[in-house]
């Protein structure tokens, strides 16, 4: 997975990269939950995408890597928004964002276009008024 931050607190992922292996990964999204401020991830890779494959020995060190950030993803990360122009897969892809949110403790949201995606983005960071 690669992580763009460069127009944090708007950082967009690409996961279907092979250069970057997942200690690489799990690394840079640490830096950004160390930055202790708000942000949202975005991808417009399409909810269908072929995901690369994992072993079990990736699969469990990402678990116990949430595990042991889990307060801070809940606090940091307001949101991970899909892009996907497809109805049907939107509407297949709010059934799995339950089950995303309960794993990852942030909500996946999923907006047609990247305009959307950015407007939702900006909401969900922006400072609450009292």
């Amino acid at each position: 997975m690669r992580i763009d931050a460069t127009h944090f607190p708007f950082v967009w992922l690409q996961k279907t990269t092979l250069d970057h292996s997942q200690e690489e990964s799990l690394a840079e999204f640490e830096a950004l939950l160390a930055r202790n401020e708000p942000f949202v991830l975005i991808s417009n890779e399409g909810l269908d995408k072929e995901q690369p494959e994992h072993s079990p020995e990736e699969l469990k060190q990402l678990a116990l890597w949430m595990k042991r950030h889990k307060s801070e993803l809940k606090r940091y990360v307001k949101a991970s928004i899909h892009i996907e122009s497809n109805l049907a897969k939107r509407l297949a892809g709010k059934a799995f964002a339950i089950m995303y949110e309960k794993f990852w403790g942030y909500p996946m949201l999923i907006a047609t276009t990247e305009d959307e995606a950015l407007a939702l983005a900006r909401k969900l960071v922006q400072p609450k008024e009292k």
